[in-house]
């Protein structure tokens, strides 16, 4: 069995045991502590398959209504990463999710779990849930209209998956806290991302320019957490977007920084590696920056991912990571973004100012043209009305009042979002967080920051909180989703970065008010109150996607019958295909599981030596032509150079559903493969 393999299958078993397990305080070896008095670090670290629908559900990242899932390319995880302070007995949890955005919905729905599983011990304060921000992960999971609207509403299949992910892995590291210690490092990535957005970039005073002179932050921030000098995680931040596969995928996927992850835990078995975002918010993979082209460093995007994501975990690799020592802190406060009064000592011009509910520009909807193949306008067509929108009373947009248009100017207003019916359409009550983790601190924001913005909060918290400038992240899309984040000198020239800052000119100049109160109670040790609740919007939620047919099979064809046989001899390097009669696969969501096994036959009997998470292969599923009712389901294995030469098969796994609603288990078992 392959390592990549084997260790997915114990850790997605444990995954699987874990939910639903009620779990009273702390338990396990999760009640791992120290003596009083001692000094160090309580770590854990766990992970856990979060993969939803497959097909037939809208995608999360471009906002395009027609890039329907179609297959799976690799696994959604969630991994997550507890530190206690051994001395205090504070701890935080911070979950890497490989997903595009977290929203309201996730952090309520985990909070809820954790909450029974756990009382008190996290809470909101302490754990920061973040996104990968790959656009190719499964759409339809917020309750925010503006986001499940770019995925035909909302898919519970796929939310619910998704929350037993980010708990199974939070139980996970839960029960594998111990005694450990913490290392921390530095190294640089300099051809892994490029400014799409130079046109705003450079309207940033020359002493900022002059920190970022290739227009991009090129810093790598790794944090290595061990119990008996053995890596158990490792934390790696970079800045680049998780768009090196475009709009024109339809297979669910990680992306560059999944592929990265993928990587390291390849190398390093037993450790659990994650690949956050920082201030990522006008830095692109694709580094040809070339408008609907997106490419770099190829013109294939599969290999760009690989490429982009080989490079991050080489600069992880190349960290030079020293002990550290210190204490665990944490803060956290929810802001209404859409009225908050601005000091004058945070804007450029020294004058006060103020926030708006939000309000979409021009800008956000004519896309980022470097990431995009076409221009998405996002749940709005010429000729065309959206059921959806119409049924919430969108034909009569609001117009915004002039205050509102002031202050969000030069930007032209397409889709005032904060104020439209019957609820706003993006959550505007938004969670700010500090993490301090010895002299690590983490800026949890609920946006994506330019790298410029993101450094004007950065020097804010590093001094409030005496840290050096390097060890201070913009840990983005941290907690919520509220779109963008530029400095208002950036905002002038309305790039899609500044279209999609929706609270107006002055949105960074909030956030720095607002980071420097928190970080200046932390250093105090006060604890400020939680602020504005937001909204309940778990209500009104609607799907659009039609309900999945009983499943027939095609004709001619039985359940499980290989319809297109693959070839009989393959060579490394090459690309073995078989198609299957199967059912629709969102039958049953198979998290922590795989819809398929490539097997190697020796010793006499057939063992797994690839799935679905594997980088060598793909599903593709498709209703033939004229039949709404019939799967095709298509698996594809590119024979790696390690693969052993012999004979392997591949084994397809499914579940068709009968007019009954029941559910009837589907193999199918396709002619050996011989590689030589």
């Amino acid at each position: 069995m392959s390592t990549d393999v084997s260790r997915r299958a114990v850790l997605g078993g444990l995954a699987a045991g874990m939910v639903g397990t009620a779990v009273g305080g702390i338990a396990g070896t999760g009640s791992a502590s120290a003596a009083p008095g001692s000094q160090g670090f309580l770590v854990g670290a766990g992970k856990a398959d979060m993969t939803g629908a497959i097909a037939d559900q809208g995608m999360m990242g471009y906002s395009e209504l027609d890039q329907i899932a179609s297959g799976l390319l690799q696994r959604c995880w969630a991994r997550a990463y507890i530190i206690g302070d051994a001395a205090t007995g504070k701890r935080v949890v911070f979950i890497n999710a490989d997903i595009a955005a977290v929203f309201e919905s996730h952090r309520v729905g985990v909070m809820d779990a954790l909450r029974k599983k756990y009382g008190t011990l996290y809470t909101e304060e302490n754990v920061n849930i973040n996104a990968t921000h790959n656009h190719n992960s499964c759409g339809g999971t917020a309750w925010d209209y503006a986001y499940a609207l770019a995925a035909h509403g909302f898919m519970r299949n796929s939310y619910e998956s998704e929350i037993a992910g980010i708990v199974a892995a939070i139980d996970a590291a839960h029960r594998s806290v111990g005694p450990g210690t913490l290392h921390l490092g530095h190294s640089e990535l300099h051809n892994a991302s490029a400014n799409r957005s130079a046109q705003a970039f450079v309207l940033n005073p020359n002493a900022e320019k002059a920190i970022f002179p290739r227009k991009i932050d090129p810093q790598v921030t790794v944090l290595h957490l061990r119990q008996g000098g053995k890596d158990i995680g490792i934390i790696s931040w970079f800045a680049t977007h998780g768009t090196s596969l475009t709009d024109a995928n339809t297979l669910i996927s990680c992306d560059n920084k999944g592929y990265a992850s993928y990587l390291a835990e390849s190398a390093a078995p037993g450790a659990i590696c994650a690949f956050p975002q920082t201030n990522a918010g006008d830095m692109t993979p694709n580094l040809r920056v070339q408008p609907f082209h997106p490419s770099g460093p190829t013109d294939d995007h599969r290999l760009n991912r690989d490429m982009i994501g080989e490079r991050q975990f080489r600069a992880s690799e190349a960290a030079n990571v020293t002990q550290i020592s210190g204490t665990v802190q944490y803060a956290y406060r929810y802001i209404n973004m859409a009225d908050v009064r601005i000091d004058g000592a945070y804007t450029p011009s020294g004058k006060p100012s103020r926030t708006t509910p939000a309000m979409m520009g021009a800008g956000a909807v004519a896309t980022s043209t470097e990431d995009n193949v076409k221009t998405p306008l996002p749940g709005f067509f010429e000729g065309e009305v959206n059921p959806f929108a119409a049924a919430l009373g969108a034909g009569a947009i609001p117009t915004p009042p002039q205050w509102i248009a002031d202050v969000q100017a030069p930007k032209l207003i397409t889709f005032p979002l904060g104020i439209m019916p019957p609820r706003p359409w993006i959550q505007q009550v938004l969670p700010i967080q500090l993490m301090r983790i010895g002299d690590l601190v983490l800026c949890g924001a609920p946006a994506e920051f330019t790298i410029v913005a993101g450094l004007r909060v950065r020097r804010i918290v590093a001094k409030a909180l005496n840290v050096p400038l390097e060890n201070v992240l913009l840990q983005g899309y941290s907690n919520a989703y509220s779109q963008y984040v530029t400095t208002p000198e950036e905002y002038v020239a309305q790039q899609y970065e500044g279209g999609e800052t929706q609270f107006g000119r002055y949105t960074l100049c909030a956030y720095m008010q607002e980071f420097d109160r928190l970080a200046r109670a932390m250093s105090r040790g006060q604890r400020l109150d939680l602020g504005p609740t937001p909204a309940n919007t778990n209500v009104n939620l609607i799907n659009l996607m039609p309900p999945i047919p009983p499943d027939t099979p095609i004709p001619g064809h039985k359940f499980g019958d290989v319809v297109i046989a693959p070839a009989a001899k393959a060579a490394a390097g090459t690309t073995v295909s078989v198609q299957f009669c199967g059912a629709h696969p969102n039958n049953r969501i198979r998290t922590g599981s795989s819809y398929f096994y490539v097997e190697h036959f020796r010793d006499g009997t057939w063992s797994t030596a690839y799935d679905d998470d594997s980088a060598c292969t793909e599903l593709h599923w498709a209703r033939p032509d004229l039949n709404l009712t019939a799967s095709q389901i298509t698996i594809n294995w590119k024979v790696p150079a390690a693969a052993a030469k012999g004979r392997y098969r591949i084994r397809y796994l499914g579940d068709r559903r009968d007019g009954s609603g029941k559910l009837i288990g589907i193999t199918g078992i396709s002619p050996a493969i011989t590689v030589v």
